[in-house]
């Protein structure tokens, strides 16, 4: 009897060290899925500055950093979004109707019923235009929350209302000079797109300080845990008495906010704002947030990995254009980037539950059971 307890024991320890060796590989292979946004990034480099001379140069760094910026900034907004386990296809037409807003803003805002026109200060044009997409994240939230609807057809409504709205203000035309008139006191507009403090442009300094304040926001905020949690598992967060709705609303507010400040950043470097701008936005911010190594499902992702998302895909459209690719070829690579980031997401889901499954059951070698008599228990359970 001892002698087959003995036997049982050591298959039981050889068989959970087996498991420790095999969940020590599925971490190493874990580890290079989390890194995969920066591999893809370093290739990106690599292969484009043995193109082209002219890819790695100072000047065209800060440019490519700069579209970069655009779209980290709709990403950062759609990161809390998806955490939440949502999506937000609205950003797009958010981005082409804050523009049209600041474009009739600047332009003059006719009051008939006072017989005179106001030209408001350029700061306020930038508060009532990050406001208006706020309001557009807003409508999305009571949507979802209050009346159930799926996110996917919530936004994707208000995709169409917010580019309708656009259109509908500018009449289909484009505000063709926004630079402002100097008696009216409303110049300056064209700093937030084409100015330079201290080397850099405005708009990479609007994404490293949303980025900050977005890590705070996840890192050291009950908010940010609560995001996390509601998006692990919505309904155990909301029986905690976590405010859930109240956390839905809050993400596509400030995805709706981000939207329009990069709609304000497009107007402002073209100093002209068209309705149909931003259009496919959506896809790129979306892109981004999943090739960072955020999982779609809710409750994983990091704000280093939506930048460095977002780097892959400016990086990569900017490179393209360098070499001179058709169009369409541009397109059709984007596409198979994003189909090969869902799928290197869901590998590296299955990875991490095969590894889960292994830890379980594994034990490190000097940490064998001490009670022999378990070991049946534990081979049978194993």
């Amino acid at each position: 009897m001892s002698d087959t307890l003995t036997k049982d024991h050591e298959v039981v320890v050889q068989q959970r060290r087996a498991a420790a060796a095999r969940a020590r590989r599925l971490k190493t292979l874990d580890s290079v899925f989390e890194l995969r946004a920066f591999i893809a990034l370093g290739v990106l480099i690599v292969v484009f500055s043995l193109l082209s001379d002219s890819f790695l140069t100072v000047d065209n760094v800060i440019t490519m950093t700069k579209h970069v910026a655009i779209n980290a900034v709709l990403a950062l907004g759609m990161l809390l979004v998806i955490l939440k386990g949502g999506i937000d296809l609205s950003v797009g037409s958010t981005v082409g109707l804050s523009g049209v807003v600041a474009g009739e803003l600047l332009q003059g805002l006719n009051l008939s019923f006072a017989d005179a026109v106001v030209f408001p200060q350029v700061w306020a044009v930038v508060v009532i235009c990050v406001a208006v997409g706020a309001l557009v994240g807003t409508v999305n939230g009571v949507l979802i929350t209050r009346l159930n609807v799926a996110p996917f057809i919530a936004t994707l409504g208000m995709l169409y209302v917010a580019r309708a709205a656009a259109l509908l203000i500018s009449d289909g035309t484009t505000y063709p000079d926004l630079a402002g008139d100097p008696a009216m006191h409303n110049t300056g507009f064209g700093w937030l797109g084409q100015g330079r403090p201290l080397g850099l442009p405005v708009a990479v300094w609007i994404m490293i300080v949303l980025a900050g304040l977005v890590t705070v926001l996840l890192r050291s905020t009950p908010f940010g845990r609560w995001l996390y949690a509601t998006g692990g598992n919505e309904r155990a967060t909301e029986l905690s008495g976590v405010p859930v709705h109240r956390v839905k609303m809050t993400v596509y507010m400030i995805s709706g906010a981000c939207a329009a400040m990069a709609g304000l950043i497009i107007a402002s470097e073209l100093t002209s704002a068209a309705p149909q701008a931003g259009e496919s936005f959506e896809l790129n911010a979306i892109a981004a947030v999943v090739i960072g190594g955020a999982a779609l499902s809710g409750g994983r992702g990091t704000v280093r990995g939506t930048l460095v998302g977002a780097f892959v895909i400016g990086f990569l459209a900017d490179g393209l254009v360098i070499l001179g690719i058709s169009t369409f070829w541009q397109m059709l690579i984007k596409g198979a980037v994003i189909i090969v980031a869902v799928i290197l997401d869901q590998s590296q889901q299955r990875f991490q539950r095969r590894r889960a499954a292994a830890s379980a059951v594994a034990v490190e070698p000097g940490n064998e059971p001490a009670n022999a008599d378990a070991a049946p228990r534990a081979a049978s359970d194993a």
